[in-house]
């Protein structure tokens, strides 16, 4: 997780994120809300037995949407860290290898080889990391709606390189806007997937996504629209030191979902939550966003 410095609403993004920017307060008073709900979520993380790593972000250059580092890297059981292209210019200094090379140095990680798909960006081909793609990491699936942020060339690099199958399809927000970000709308745990599955626009598109997690043994949580803007979609399934099954979420997410969803949950893992209203208002994204969670393993 990444602390930050001078968060903000980030002005490169509003054009394809229609989730942020629906906040009047001034970027000072959005980054002393931010890091009080940052400091909370982590508090919560690590009250439920959850191992984080916090990293300062740096004061310059200015990156606003520093909070979010699962979108310019991802860690991989095999020991690969894939670095990603980014959409917006003031996000890809985002991209730090010194957090790389201190999981290694300083927390005893083992990091076998750097997968640099940044080079992308020359061509305008951007795939903003887990973000981007929702990974069934067992099947080695790839979810991803393609947007602006979420481009096939990149996606396909990916997919060849990590080996991959992609399940691609299209989704749309209740206004007909393309969904910037498939972790916005999904999330896969090892048995329960989440998802808001009448977002995807195409009938046989849907039909595809839905077989293809039940095929790989999924039991599918349907989300609706309403629960979609709440970033009920934007769930993550974490393991705690002790081996426990959490499910971590926003305040607001959770506090959308019914009685027989989080029935379904609570019988997968148990759900924790944080409020983190400021930081989905201001920023367009959630607890999901917050977190790149390390699949590495640790040296011998």
């Amino acid at each position: 997780m990444i602390r930050p410095t001078r968060f903000e609403s980030n002005p490169l993004t509003a054009e394809s994120n229609r989730f942020q920017g629906k906040t009047s307060a001034t970027p000072a008073e959005q980054h002393v809300a931010a890091l009080k709900e940052f400091e909370g979520l982590v508090a919560v993380l690590k009250d439920q037995g959850i191992d984080v790593i916090v990293v300062d972000d740096t004061d310059e250059p200015h990156t606003p949407d520093s909070i979010f580092p699962n979108n310019w890297v991802s860690f991989h059981g095999d020991g690969r860290v894939v670095l990603y292209p980014m959409e917006a210019e003031n996000r890809r200094t985002e991209r730090r290898v010194d957090i790389v090379e201190s999981l290694g140095a300083e927390h005893n990680f083992h990091v076998s080889e750097l997968v640099d798909l940044s080079h992308h960006e020359a061509d305008g081909h951007y795939l903003e990391g887990t973000g981007s793609m929702v990974l069934d990491r067992v099947n080695r699936n790839a979810y991803a709606c393609l947007s602006t942020r979420t481009q096939l060339d990149a996606l396909g690099d990916f997919a060849q390189r990590m080996d991959y199958e992609v399940v691609a399809f299209d989704a749309v927000d209740r206004d007909g806007v393309p969904i910037y970000h498939t972790n916005v709308l999904m999330n896969i745990g090892e048995q329960v997937a989440v998802i808001c599955d009448e977002a995807i626009s195409d009938n046989e598109q849907r039909e595809a996504v839905l077989e293809r997690l039940s095929v790989t043994g999924h039991h599918v949580v349907s989300l609706n629209y309403d629960q979609l803007d709440a970033f009920a979609g934007n769930m993550l399934e974490l393991r705690s030191t002790a081996g426990e099954r959490l499910i971590a979420m926003s305040q607001q997410a959770l506090e959308s979902l019914d009685d027989s969803q989080l029935a379904i949950l609570q019988a997968n893992g148990r759900i924790l939550s944080a409020a983190i209203d400021n930081i989905e208002s201001s920023a367009g994204g959630s607890v999901r966003c917050m977190l790149a969670e390390i699949h590495l393993p640790h040296r011998e």
